[in-house]
């Protein structure tokens, strides 16, 4: 998996690797199981602050996407549980992303249409529902 990161973006350098990792999890881009590159070997990877991509490794296991072990390091998590509060956290995030895309213009058809479409694409990839 490629990761993107914007230096030059507003949002935190750790906020921004946390979110492509969930993306390539949630797009097949990463497999349950498989395991990440150490917290040195990414930042050295990414030319970033180790303390950055470990901060992110932190929220990604708190959120429950990945689990580190000392011994075997991080690996994507296999079990899904959906976390309380999830749905307020969703409805939030929906809530900006709506406004936005309607005030440029993107109408509830081709919303649902791209929101659809993106579904798909991560259902597609056998990935394991919310147990």
């Amino acid at each position: 998996m490629i990761l993107k990161l914007d230096f030059n973006s507003d949002i935190p350098i750790y906020v921004q690797l946390r979110n492509q990792i969930v993306i390539g999890i949630g797009v097949g881009g990463l497999d349950y199981g498989e395991r990440l590159p150490t917290v040195r070997q990414l930042a050295d990877d990414l030319g970033v602050n180790a303390m950055t991509v470990n901060k992110a490794y932190a929220i990604l296991k708190a959120e429950g996407y990945i689990s580190i072990d000392r011994r075997r390091g991080a690996k994507v998590c296999t079990v899904w549980n959906k976390q309380a509060g999830f749905n307020s956290k969703l409805e939030r995030e929906l809530e900006l992303v709506i406004s936005e895309a309607s005030l440029k213009g993107v109408g509830q058809e081709e919303f649902m249409q791209i929101c659809s479409n993106i579904f798909t694409t991560a259902a597609s990839k056998n990935h394991p529902l919310i147990e």
